[in-house]
């Protein structure tokens, strides 16, 4: 197979949403890389409209040229109705990650790009599975990974993901926040190429435990490991209160925010990027960009579903992976 540019691989995600469909705004464009869509190939020509000159074979051995989109065939485990979820296609959906997973270890892809899936219906299935972030390093083997969306003038990343909120504060231990802050740090530096990167840490109570008042964790656990951090040379302030924190003078002092669960600091940016923004995975041996919304059930196979989001994440994947990789 020709090498000639490299290859970026886009999962087409839960194929009753709308995954399938947003693939198809992919074609047509002057990308500098082969992008190659992993999926059902019946499915992606019924959704996309996509001609077969367009949305041509992987396994052709040949690189067809820009304006087109390559499929890599993987077969439904069963009829797709859009809208409908159905735990039939669950295996399906995860062998759609593991093949670009491993194809981005073996060095085949140069980076992963992935439309949205539907946790429920995968833990519907029967399989434990909690979020791409969480399963992605699972099969990479990476003791941890870290969250963080980039839109709309914001970088935000998360210290916890898909928790419920009363597990979030004894799951903040300093072990745990040291290595997130390393992880981001390193990633701001070798990934998005920020020299000296400045993070804006959040506070996990209001007004970041008011000095004790208003608990206890940014006095025992936040504010130490900054302290520890800010010894090896890092360029972090907080723990800042998360209500004024997402001001834009404040803002304007950093490269990145580190929120302290999900609810914290995602609505402030899908508030700023919603349709644009990206999700990317800190802390992977490969690049993993994402999609920053869901499966949009109700809008799939009708048309309507604006595929913004996924060419910004493919956009972002071609720049961290080296440009023009």
């Amino acid at each position: 197979m020709s090498l000639a540019r490299p290859v970026v691989v886009v999962t087409s995600g839960e194929p009753a949403g709308i995954g399938p469909d947003i693939c198809a705004a992919l074609a047509g464009r002057a990308w500098p890389v082969r992008l190659v869509v992993l999926g059902d190939a019946g499915l992606l020509k019924s959704r996309t409209g996509l001609a077969d000159e367009v949305l041509v074979d992987y396994r052709a051995a040949v690189d067809p040229g820009t304006g087109c989109v390559e499929c890599l065939h993987l077969p439904l485990a069963a009829k797709v109705t859009p809208g409908r979820l159905s735990t039939a296609n669950a295996p399906y959906v995860l062998a759609l990650l593991d093949r670009a997973i491993d194809g981005c270890v073996a060095g085949e892809f140069a980076a992963m790009v992935t439309a949205p899936v539907h946790k429920g219906v995968i833990c519907d299935a029967g399989i434990a599975f909690s979020g791409h972030t969480e399963y992605l390093a699972a099969r990479t083997g990476c003791e941890r990974v870290v969250m963080m969306l980039a839109g709309g003038g914001l970088r935000v990343a998360l210290v916890t993901t898909h928790l419920p909120l009363a597990e979030v504060p004894r799951a903040i231990t300093r072990p745990m926040l040291a290595h997130t802050l390393r992880i981001v740090e390193h990633d701001l530096r070798v990934r998005f190429g920020i020299a000296g990167p400045r993070i804006l840490v959040a506070g996990l109570n209001p007004h970041a435990g008011e000095g004790g008042h208003m608990g206890r964790e940014e006095i025992d656990v936040i504010s130490p490991v900054l302290d520890e951090l800010r010894g090896e040379g890092m360029r972090l302030d907080g723990p800042l209160p998360a209500d004024t924190l997402f001001v834009p003078h404040t803002l304007a002092r950093g490269d990145a925010v580190l929120a302290m669960y999900h609810d914290q600091g995602l609505p402030v940016l899908k508030h700023a990027s919603f349709g644009g923004g990206v999700n990317v995975t800190l802390g992977l041996p490969i690049v993993r960009t994402s999609v920053d919304h869901g499966t949009a059930l109700d809008l799939a196979g009708r048309n309507g579903a604006d595929a913004g989001s996924l060419i910004t994440a493919v956009e972002l994947a071609i720049e961290l992976a080296g440009g023009g990789c």
